[in-house]
């Protein structure tokens, strides 16, 4: 038997995806065969299947790939036509690479769904290298093709899940965990009991009880197989919406915070709005009567008001911005900042203040953009789950950037050293925006005069042009840096590799080799800048692999966590001096 050569692979889709709102097979194909054959061999194949006009265009032009793309598509459908399927949904894209295509379509039963991928792939394998097939060959390939199809016994049905309870679903780039940790801590606040899956694990009322990344299709099923569960919040990320799909159904709110660069060139996802598509996903499959959560202030964000048969509630820090305004008319929700309260907008009526910003502990008092924009999606979508305003309120006031309650994200602590007391701060930072935004907290609880000191790091699956780009922002914006390797999520580069790509970036902006020091662990990079820290200065990690390991030694050494008010005292220091000098 001739081996299949032209699928690259098959993908089974348990759920709603970026092509279907159901699950899905996804093909990517090797259209080499169909690319470089002569005209008349692409419209014998247009013709079998059933696509009487056709421009085949010359081999490797451009009117030779959208060629391909539609009679791969008549093909698909052709293929199942005679295998007893008479409607059937197909889309099919290009890829970066110009032979190579993604077909997907809905199914139900899964082995004969399978069968028909392969099915396809299989004509692909059997026409003719540059030259015309035989007409009579061509009919039998495609007849043998559905046929196959026939014969294969239908298979298990999808296992997406419908919701037997609220579900709030977050996604976007940046600020998708501590988002949804605060919606699930705002939801406990008012005594749900509640069910959260990301990336660190599954957690129940707060007790994590499976560890692992569970921001894919399985989070959601195993939140709501726990009983008790009576309110969801699921963190959806971009790698389990294109390999697996979403587990479920659908949402009853959805949030998108926003959509930057990031892990782009994996999975057919190469620019920042083809991964914006990807995110639209959430909130395509909100309920009719439910609410999209978006954001405003980030026009990718804001289009997928578009594509979303909900309703809309923008956040925005911008109260006065043409985006309210076509809400409110729209008879949608709007929150937003008015002399630093947060405030929700409705149509017709006077705005109502929540809570002051200083009042906000993620907020640092106003001064971390992203954790306002942060604080003002967590309470729209907990309001627009039906949580209780005055419950939204308490959780805002009590949700604080600590260890406890939102791990690896803003973690702010004072170390003691033998030249007077440190400030330290880890965070994710996993890309530019997420850096940015960490320096500049940084810079906002240092002392005039003092330096901001960093611990630059970055996993193996970013793009190059990326990881040069934090190297750039490090090299920029802190005083001294510091490389902390993440072995553990080197993927697939090395540690030379990435070592050499942050240092390139921190070259374009004027640092030198030998002004940066490399360690094999975040931990051993965080030891070293403590080390040469003085009062006054700040120190930043980018953790990512040794987060314990880094609170561990951080207690060892007789740190502390920052409670809210020794946070908010270093904000009002840092702000008064800062004052004074200026003045």
């Amino acid at each position: 038997m001739r081996a299949v050569t032209s699928l690259v692979e098959l993908r089974v889709l348990e759920g709603p995806n970026l092509y279907f709102p159901r699950a899905a097979i996804k093909l990517t194909l090797d259209t080499g065969v169909l690319s470089d054959a002569p005209e008349d061999a692409v419209r014998r194949l247009a013709t079998r299947v059933g696509l009487t006009r056709v421009r085949p265009g010359a081999p490797g032009s451009g009117f030779r790939q959208r060629a391909v793309l539609r009679v791969v598509e008549q093909l698909v459908r052709q293929v199942a036509r005679e295998a007893g399927t008479t409607r059937l949904g197909i889309r099919v894209r290009p890829t970066s690479d110009s032979a190579r295509i993604v077909v997907a379509y809905p199914w139900r039963d899964r082995s004969r769904a399978r069968a028909l991928g392969e099915a396809v792939a299989g004509v692909l394998d059997g026409l003719p290298a540059r030259t015309a097939p035989d007409a009579a060959a061509l009919e039998d390939l495609v007849a043998d093709a559905a046929e196959a199809v026939r014969g294969v016994e239908p298979g298990p049905r999808p296992t997406t899940i419908r919701p037997r309870v609220p579900v709030v679903a977050v996604t976007g780039t940046n600020g998708k965990t501590t988002t949804s940790r605060m919606v699930a801590h705002v939801a406990r606040h008012a005594g749900r009991h509640v069910g959260w899956s990301n990336t660190d694990g599954v957690y129940v009322d707060g007790v994590l009880v499976e560890a692992g990344d569970y921001s894919g299709p399985s989070g959601a099923g195993r939140v709501l197989a726990h009983r008790e569960v009576d309110f969801a919040v699921t963190e959806t990320a971009r790698g389990g919406i294109l390999l697996k799909g979403i587990g479920l159904v659908h949402n009853d709110v959805s949030v998108v915070t926003n959509v930057t660069a990031d892990h782009l060139g994996l999975h057919g996802i190469d620019t920042v709005d083809q991964l914006a598509e990807v995110k639209a996903v959430v909130p395509w499959i909100t309920r009719k009567d439910g609410w999209a959560v978006l954001n405003a202030d980030d026009p990718r964000v804001h289009a997928m008001r578009r594509t979303t048969r909900a309703r809309w509630w923008i956040f925005t820090r911008d109260p006065d911005g043409p985006a309210v305004r076509e809400t409110l008319d729209a008879g949608g929700r709007v929150t937003t900042v008015i002399d630093g309260w947060i405030c929700v907008l409705r149509p017709d009526a006077d705005p109502d203040p929540l809570v002051e910003l200083v009042e906000v502990p993620m907020t640092l008092s106003g001064l971390s953009r992203f954790n306002v924009e942060n604080a003002l999606a967590a309470a729209s979508a907990s309001l627009a789950a039906g949580l209780d305003r005055d419950d939204v309120v308490g959780g805002l006031r009590d949700f604080t950037p600590d260890a406890e309650h939102n791990p690896g994200r803003m973690n702010f602590f004072t170390v003691p050293t033998d030249r007077g007391p440190v400030t330290v701060v880890m965070d994710l930072a996993h890309n530019e925006v997420g850096l940015e935004a960490m320096v500049e907290i940084m810079r906002g609880v240092r002392s005039p005069g003092g330096r901001v000191l960093l611990g630059l790091g970055v996993v193996g699956d970013r793009t190059r042009d990326l990881i040069e780009s934090l190297g750039e922002i490090a090299g920029r914006d802190a005083d001294l840096v510091a490389i902390g390797h993440k072995a553990k999520y080197f993927r697939d580069r090395t540690q030379a590799e990435l070592d050499a790509w942050l240092r390139e970036g921190l070259g374009h902006v004027g640092v030198g080799p030998d002004d940066v020091a490399s360690y094999d662990t975040e931990l051993e990079s965080l030891v070293a800048l403590v080390a040469q820290a003085a009062p006054g200065d700040v120190v930043g990690l980018m953790c990512h692999a040794e987060r314990q390991e880094c609170y561990d030694w951080i207690a060892s050494v007789g740190g502390t966590p920052d409670g809210t008010e020794v946070l908010r005292d270093k904000v009002r220091a840092a702000r008064a001096a800062q004052e004074v000098q200026a003045g």
